[in-house]
């Protein structure tokens, strides 16, 4: 059984790809990526890289023969890489991949008001309609990606965000990596929605408080609304679209949808997920 992963010079495609190689031999491992360079040590462990671009169909065609199972790591194109996702489903599906596995969202509904909702929305459903066995795992937001905003709120003496009291079940790459590893290697997945979760759902409050504990000063929790959480962001020097896709994770925050805690983590890799707080002990003790 050969297995590919797409994207694989990214953190999460890295982070995978070294976890299935220790369960498979490498030589049944096929990594694609558009900087093949950047995987040079994995082909020296005995991986097949493949360089691979998603919006050049002469890359596509033979990107995935001799592929049995796929992992596709949804590209950062966010807002613009619907057809070319779909496009990397047609090519697989061309080629005979039998099992799909797809980095998604959670509660990718028209009423989610995160902007990446309509590319994973598309994607899911483009692996619903292929003659391809399919697995979705619903990957939560990153605790490290929330390690800036807590050194930024010690330093300021303020966590702001437009999230309201609607709380994140934070997860680490790291355990989205181990989840989609052991989808990739074990059978029975076939067919599945996982929602990839951390083991607890914190709120904006709860971000603060753990901000107070790990600074070791007063930080305030200051809820605001989606025009002038955008306004901060854009002061702070963010462009005028990250700082409208981040707000608009806020908003999906506030209203529900990313709160949700499951054991996915636990039951696909036999071990507890890390929690946030277990993150920002590790950032603070290694700086």
């Amino acid at each position: 059984m050969t297995i590919a992963i797409t994207g694989a010079s990214g953190p999460l495609g890295r982070a995978t790809a070294e976890l299935v190689m220790q369960v498979v031999d490498p030589r049944e491992v096929v990594l694609t990526t558009r900087h093949p360079e950047l995987l040079a040590d994995l082909a020296a462990r005995g991986a097949e890289v493949r360089r691979v671009d998603f919006t050049d169909p002469n890359t596509l065609g033979g990107a995935f023969v001799r592929v049995d199972r796929l992992l596709l790591i949804s590209t950062d194109a966010v807002g613009s890489r619907l057809d070319a996702q779909r496009a990397a489903i047609a090519a697989a599906a061309n080629a005979g991949v039998q099992h799909i596995a797809y980095t998604s969202v959670p509660e990718p509904v028209s009423e989610n008001p995160a902007q990446v909702v309509a590319d994973h929305a598309g994607t899911e459903q483009a692996l619903r309609d292929s003659n391809v066995h399919w697995t979705v795992l619903r990957n939560n937001l990153y605790a490290h990606m929330q390690i800036p905003g807590i050194e930024h709120a010690i330093a300021a003496g303020q966590l702001v965000t437009n999230s309201g009291f609607g709380a994140t079940a934070y997860v680490t790459r790291e355990d989205c990596a181990a989840a989609a590893a052991a989808v990739l290697t074990q059978d029975g997945h076939e067919g599945v929605i996982y929602d990839v979760t951390g083991p607890e759902a914190l709120s904006g409050a709860d971000l603060a408080a753990a901000a107070r504990e790990f600074g070791g000063r007063h930080v305030e929790f200051v809820s605001v609304d989606d025009e002038a959480f955008t306004a901060g962001l854009r002061k702070a020097g963010l462009s005028e679209q990250v700082a409208a896709l981040i707000a608009s994770f806020g908003a999906s925050i506030r209203d529900g949808y990313l709160g949700n805690v499951s054991t996915a983590v636990a039951d696909l890799t036999g071990r507890q997920p890390t929690a946030l707080a277990d993150v920002l002990r590790a950032t603070r003790t290694s700086s």
